[in-house]
């Protein structure tokens, strides 16, 4: 039996009080997609059937309607195939228990209800199920499944009792420490959900080894977080471009010498020889290379590992800023185009790396700024090295020389070089470390740096602002006690999100008092302590308040507290704990107002902490691991795919700070692009590494989700196209539909025969449909996955396939055409705008409650999207709508 909520439920009414009107009708064929919104809109029965609030005490199942009208219709219509003589699909429909409040076949129910909506069954061939027959079992069905959903769910809440999962492990340490350090990496990636969340309380069980990790990941962060003892002094290196290209000048000196020495006895020979000589170092370059600005001459830019030849010796001073110096180096585009810093082997590791580039652009066309980002690198030997990007944005150079900073966490780079500190420098295997600027533009434009200025251990503040955070001021730090007890006052509440009680804190101070004889100073103690804080599962579990500290609480009310709504919210739109304006909010209760409750939505998705929000339900919801382990290969670049990995989030995200409608995902009249993306798509006029909302022509092949590069590359094969995977995924992520699971033995297409080699890959398909075995589910996928053939295997538009027209049309279960992408959009727009707000709905609130929705929250989530399509179908209306309902706000 499939879980209960992950199958339709209360889908396309609409389509039944049309008669079952073919979506591709003339009228519909006239419109833009643009238009079929909001005729589709128009058609809604969710906007016009917004369900009321009725006391489940008052409602009861209308069994008598059943017996004296519906279970006729079933009996005329769905026996044949369905009952005691033949049991399609193991289901009979004839013992099913039309109790839905009590019954055990509620499952089934839904099943039933979805697919008479849809239009999937009976068959034509096997039964003529008139329209007035089919909306009356539909509609006895619709209220029966609502009813039975409010009265299951006031009879009991649901857990959603779990640990964090990694990431919002490592936010929460982020905002409780105040500095961004990536603390859990040592932690496993968490497994899917059946709904493809990794946040769910089906995936985030706990072991034993598990908590010791955390308390040394609590413990490790806590000592980045903290320092001791006097400010460490600051390593300077002060690189001119002359001084990181002396080695390369002396090589190309030496062979004006070389001519003098050998002609210096034949001045005309000699003269010749240097004007070659000078013209052969003045060529244009390429890749990267150093240039003097007064001669015009070029060096090419040399480095290598060995005996760390090239490594730059520091000073304690901080240098004079030069001023414009003649000698620099210049960066083309491309790849393998980076100037190279060595280091040595002096680097600390904890602290800031400060990196200070002054740089212009040269050589650009019109409105084409070059883009500079940072890597940090080394190379032990021919086997051990690294390479990573450690800037989090490109920079774009403008023309006037000026400077630009990153600020790198050098406790956050990992690996760093193995055999630092065990090995000298200038021996083999090398110690030494290094920095690489890189040309990280899509488009030609040079980069030219004279100057660069490197500076660690940097602290702006010292002791720094997240040591502060801990060890607050006092007038009593000198009383160790005293002092233990304020910093514990302090901590814990914001750590645990909830007010602690004294025997809380009596219990952390008396291990305080335990530990302190075992560690040589006061910090290292306190330090040891808030590691059991952090530890606890106070901290690591998303949970409710602890009874023993609130003893009067009625364990039988469904209803969050204000602090448990507190908790929720941060967890949903922030993946981490709630900051100091929402713990005040909650110690006065009024959070359980809903205007400020929707202020404070709006402040939150206002936040910058708001995109972790978008970056991980994206990423969930549209099961984009999948893209995550596509390798690039051919047709497709490291950097194309990391620009497909963000156009679902970027694209998310303007939807979600413009509120627009949740449609635009079904179809947009515009994309957001970077130049490198824009470029894969043929799009001309977009420069620059940054995305940014880029308008589409009428007609363009892009627009919505379904036409990303990155989402069809995922679900292609990586040779060409995949109907089936790109029709299950469709199903599955955006109508939160998904297809029954293949039965055993299923026979694979033999590519050896011949005949079936010769086939074109649509009609491979029908030819695997046609075996008994696999018709009942093909027929339900492949022609959704046909609509994307115009798509290759890396989500580029083709018109042909080997030389002949792409034949993207399909036809669905009840005769419906679907005229490849364009079609598709127009039959979702026409006739399934309800089913993808109710599919979306149903995924948010998933991934917002952190657990698997069931059978009693589908009343609420119907309601949800009904009030989402009555207010315009915004994302942040929908957002809003949720963090306001009572299923959000219940256990």
């Amino acid at each position: 039996m499939v879980h209960i909520i992950n199958h339709r439920i209360f889908w396309l009414l609409l389509a039944i009080l049309i008669g079952l009107v073919k979506s591709s009708s003339p009228a519909s064929e006239t419109l833009t997609l643009d238009e079929l919104k909001k005729t589709g809109i128009l058609n809604s029965v969710l906007r016009t059937q917004i369900p009321s609030d009725v006391k489940a005490e008052n409602l009861s199942p209308e069994l008598d309607l059943f017996h004296n009208s519906i279970q006729s219709i079933l009996e005329a219509h769905c026996v044949s195939c369905h009952g005691p003589k033949k049991a399609k699909a193991r289901f009979r429909v004839d013992t099913l228990d039309p109790n839905l409040f009590e019954g055990e076949d509620v499952d089934w129910w839904v099943e039933v209800q979805a697919v008479l909506t849809n239009g999937e069954m009976p068959p034509p061939e096997d039964s003529e199920l008139i329209d007035k027959d089919r909306v009356k079992v539909i509609d006895w069905l619709s209220g029966e499944i609502r009813k039975a959903s409010l009265a299951r769910r006031a009879g009991a809440g649901h857990t959603s009792f779990r640990r964090m999962t990694r990431y919002e492990y490592n936010y929460a340490l982020q905002d409780i420490l105040g500095f961004a350090r990536n603390f859990a990496r040592d932690l496993p990636p968490e497994a899917h959900s059946e709904d493809g969340f990794q946040n769910s309380s089906e995936v985030l069980k706990m072991s034993v080894t598990q908590l010791e990790t955390y308390r040394n990941i609590a413990r490790n962060a806590l000592l980045r977080a903290t320092v001791m003892g006097e400010k460490p002094p600051v390593l300077y290196w002060s690189v001119p471009m002359a001084r990181r290209s002396q080695r390369d000048w002396d090589k190309q000196e030496a062979q004006f010498e070389k001519a003098r020495n050998e002609l210096q006895a034949k001045p005309l020979e000699l003269k010749k020889e240097i004007a070659r000589l000078d013209a052969q170092f003045k060529k244009p370059g390429g890749g990267i290379y150093f240039m003097d600005l007064k001669t015009g001459r070029k060096v090419p830019h040399s480095w290598n590992y060995h005996r760390a030849e090239y490594a730059l010796k520091p000073t304690l001073s901080q240098p004079i800023e030069p001023g414009p110096l003649d000698k620099v180096a210049v960066i083309s585009s491309g790849r393998h185009s980076k100037l190279i810093i060595e280091m040595g082997d002096q680097l600390p590791d904890q602290g800031i790396l400060r990196v200070r580039v002054r740089a212009s652009a040269v050589n650009v066309e019109a409105n084409r700024n070059p883009s500079m980002q940072l890597e940090f690198g080394w190379q032990a030997s021919n086997e051990g090295r690294a390479l990573l990007l450690v800037s989090d944005n490109d920079y774009s150079i403008s023309s006037e020389p000026k400077f630009y900073q990153w600020d790198v966490p050098l406790g956050d780079i990992y690996p760093r070089n193995t055999v630092r500190g065990t090995s000298a420098l200038g021996s083999m295997p090398s110690p030494s470390e290094h920095i690489r600027i890189v040309n990280s533009s899509a488009s030609k434009g040079d980069i030219q740096i004279d100057y660069v200025e490197i500076a660690t251990p940097v602290y702006d503040v010292w002791p720094p602002e997240s040591h502060n955070r801990i060890f607050i001021e006092s007038p009593n730090s000198e009383n160790e006690e005293r002092y233990a007890q304020e910093i514990l006052n302090t901590f814990m509440p914001r750590a645990w999100r909830r007010p602690v009680s004294d025997n809380e804190i009596n219990k952390k101070l008396k291990l305080f008092k335990i530990i302190r004889g075992t560690c040589d100073t006061f910090e290292e103690a306190v330090i040891e302590v808030l590691a059991t804080i952090l530890s606890s599962p106070n901290f690591i579990y998303v949970t409710t308040e602890a009874e023993e500290e609130n003893p009067g609480k009625n364990s039988n009310n469904l209803f969050l507290s204000d602090y448990e709504i507190a908790s929720r919210l941060a967890i949903f739109l922030w993946c981490s704990i709630p900051d100091d304006e929402l713990l005040r909010l909650a110690s006065e209760g009024q959070l359980r107002d809903k205007n400020i409750l929707v202020k404070e939505v709006k402040r939150m998705l206002d936040d910058p902490r708001a995109e972790r929000f978008s970056q991980h339900f994206v990423h969930q919801w549209l099961d984009m691991q999948l893209l995550d382990f596509l390798k690039p290969g051919k047709g497709l670049s490291p950097t194309q795919k990391q620009a497909m990995l963000q156009e679902p989030v970027q694209f998310f995200r303007e939807i979600l700070s413009n509120n627009e409608s949740v449609l635009n995902f079904i179809h947009a009249d515009y994309s957001m692009l970077n130049e490198r993306l824009a470029s894969y798509y043929g799009i001309g006029g977009v420069f620059g590494n940054h995305f940014r909302r880029v308008k589409l022509t009428q007609g363009f092949k892009r627009g919505g989700l379904m036409t990303q590069a990155g989402l069809l590359a995922m679900n292609a094969s990586g040779e060409d196209s995949n109907p089936l995977k790109r029709g299950i995924w469709m199903l599955e992520s955006l109508l939160n539909d998904p297809p029954p699971p293949p039965p055993p033995a299923v026979p694979e297409i033999d590519l050896a025969d011949p005949e079936i080699a010769k086939m074109t890959l649509k009609e491979r398909i029908a030819d695997h449909r046609n075996h008994a075995a696999c018709m009942s589910c093909h027929k339900k996928i492949d022609p959704w996955g046909i609509a994307f053939e115009n798509y290759d295997a890396f989500g580029r538009w083709r018109d042909k396939i080997n030389g002949n027209p792409v034949d993207a049309t399909s036809t669905l279960f009840n005769d419906d055409i679907l005229n490849g992408m364009d079609g598709l959009k127009r039959f979702l727009l026409s006739n399934r705008q309800d089913q993808f707000v109710m599919a979306l709905t149903h995924k948010l609130s998933s991934y917002g409650l952190g657990r698997p929705l069931t059978f009693a929250d589908s009343a609420g989530v119907e309601k949800i999207a009904a009030q989402v399509r009555l207010d315009g179908d915004g994302l942040e209306t929908l957002i809003l709508k949720f963090a306001t309902s009572n299923l959000f706000l219940s256990k």
